[in-house]
């Protein structure tokens, strides 16, 4: 019989996952019909158009309408996911849970016992508010919003440039409990890398000891043949019909952008084919899944995604993502400066130091690929400085140093110290300061499904504006993502966004507004005004033909 990594989207039903589907959402709406297994949804979108007069420097707003319909495909697709690294402490442990999931496996430790589950994921185990039903404010899970997939559903293979079995990588991440590990013993040993490509210059040196699982020779462009054929044979062997490359491997130092390189998509492989010491390991990866028709995310803090990456994705119509994991203190300092600042508080010095001990920590104990880290780390708060010139009128930020050191002995568990330094009141100051043990890779992993997931969806998901009679996908450059990674990569023009709850507020109300029950609940006008009785929507823009009651349902039928 098959591993469970090479069985079909849903070896078993998982159990958790039926149940909770047994209470899907009803959606009776105006704003939607459904044709077979399309749901088209109609939302107009407002906003204000701001300019400010040079002479007086007065700001004028004139609020703007826009009509947005959507045409989303219900069923999601076969999807397979390629980690680069897939032996690593996040590749190992991504694997090892979606196999603890499907078999629902329990184990116990000092604490008791435990039973698999996909906390961390927000697909999977948050929820979003959708108003107040006259007893209670009623929140749903993310997942009964749209049809998507479940991280059991994603069939995981890859690379890794170093050839132990997945249940060798376990064992060495140290990262799941001992009696977790035997029972994901049978399934993970047979699992071994695809041979991977190390250029030895982009990591830190003491990497060269992991190096023994590797395509062979030096010719950029034959490894770049050789993956795009590990992708094809893949994608075949699965029958998928949705692929995504994701790197969780090594950070690596920063790559040149320059003109004759990378600027444009022909540059960059014309820079392949001539074996450019510049072109990364990352760039070939990349390049190979956007011409494979595969979507790329880039886990690490390294800029895989040049202009010449970016423009191939927009000629191959595919999507690509990043740039690193937002999962443990940064996604904390995402959501504390945003508080403080919205509090009128003014944030003055921020220091972080971190130390760690898995082999993230050992390859950033060298200095150009701390380099990566440190400007991925640093730029959080630029947005929240930027969103408040009472606090910051000259546009400089707090000061803001970040330190990360490797201790062997703590492996996985990361110790993440923070003060922050604000002043406030007649000039008074506030220090806070936090200590945050991260379990490195039990909040990074659950980001690699989410990733994933929200990837497969917006595959599906097209859109005509104020009129428009032809549908198109969102921008190749899907910063839709922007909550889970650290340094999102925004469309060429467009601001970057890195204050946690506005990002996790854009994502809820797209989707919200795909599936037809979007709102403005959160204002909770009703409780501070005389608003009458609650009425249905008079003249619809669209006529619902068939509520959306089983539209979750059956597309889950279709993969079970």
């Amino acid at each position: 019989s098959m591993p469970p990594h090479s069985s079909p989207i849903v070896s078993q039903k998982n159990k958790n996952r039926v149940e909770a589907k047994a209470q899907a959402l009803l959606v009776d709406s105006p704003f939607t019909h459904r044709e077979g297994e399309t749901l088209h949804s109609a939302y107009t979108y407002r906003r204000n158009a701001l300019s400010r007069d040079a002479a007086t420097g007065s700001l004028k707003v004139t609020p703007q309408v826009h009509d947005f319909r959507f045409r989303t495909n219900l069923k999601p697709s076969r999807t397979g996911v390629m980690l680069v690294g897939l032996g690593g402490n996040n590749g190992s442990t991504a694997l090892g849970a979606i196999i603890a999931n499907r078999h629902n496996m329990s184990w116990r430790s000092r604490e008791g016992t435990h039973t698999a589950n996909y906390f961390g994921s927000v697909t999977q185990a948050a929820t979003v508010h959708l108003g107040w039903d006259g007893t209670e404010q009623v929140y749903v899970p993310f997942n009964d919003i749209l049809p998507i997939l479940s991280p059991s559903d994603l069939i995981v293979d890859g690379w890794d440039i170093n050839g132990a079995n997945m249940y060798e990588a376990m064992l060495r991440s140290k990262v799941f409990e001992p009696t977790l590990i035997d029972q994901l013993r049978p399934h993970m040993e047979s699992i071994v890398p695809k041979p991977s490509i190390y250029y030895p210059d982009f990591i830190a040196s003491n990497q060269s000891d992991r190096a023994n699982n590797l395509i062979p020779g030096s010719s950029k462009s034959a490894h770049l043949t050789r993956l795009r054929e590990d992708i094809r044979e893949f994608k075949q062997k699965h029958d998928l019909e949705t692929v995504i490359v994701l790197w969780t491997a090594n950070t690596e130092r920063f790559t040149e952008v320059r003109a004759g390189l990378n600027y444009t998509a022909d540059e960059l492989l014309a820079s392949i084919e001539r074996n450019e010491e510049e072109v990364s390991p990352s760039n070939v990866f990349a390049v190979a899944a956007i011409l494979e028709g595969a979507h790329y995310i880039n886990g690490s803090p390294q800029n895989t995604l040049v202009p010449g990456i970016v423009q191939l994705a927009q000629r191959n119509n595919v999507f690509v993502g990043g740039d690193d994991f937002k999962s443990g203190q940064t996604k904390i300092k995402s959501a504390l400066v945003d508080f403080l600042v919205s509090s009128g508080l003014k944030p003055e010095s921020i220091v972080s130091y971190n130390h760690l001990g898995n082999n993230d920590g050992k390859n950033l104990s060298e200095q150009r690929q701390f380099r990566s880290k440190e400007i991925s780390k640093a730029s959080v708060v630029d947005d929240m400085v930027a969103a408040n010139h009472i606090l910051y009128p000259d546009g400089k930020g707090p000061d803001h140093c970040i330190v990360i050191k490797y201790v062997p002995f703590v492996g996985d568990s990361k110790r993440a110290m923070d003060e922050y330094t604000c002043s406030i009141f007649m000039g008074g100051k506030q220090t806070i300061s936090m200590h945050n043990t991260c379990e490195d890779s039990l909040l990074a992993s659950p980001l690699i499904y989410d990733l994933a997931i929200l990837t497969e969806l917006s595959a599906r998901i097209q859109y005509s504006a104020d009129g428009g009679v032809t549908y198109q996908p969102f921008h190749e450059v899907l910063s839709l993502l922007s909550i889970f990674l650290k340094a999102p990569v925004v469309p060429e023009g467009t601001p970057v966004g890195n204050a946690f709850m506005r990002q996790f507020n854009a994502l809820t109300k797209l989707f919200t507004a795909v599936a037809g029950i979007s709102s403005d609940s959160d204002l909770q006008l009703e409780f501070f005004s005389k608003l009458p009785a609650g009425k249905a929507v008079g003249s619809a823009p669209l006529t619902p033909k068939t509520p959306v009651k089983a539209v979750a349902d059956e597309a889950l039928a279709g993969l079970v």
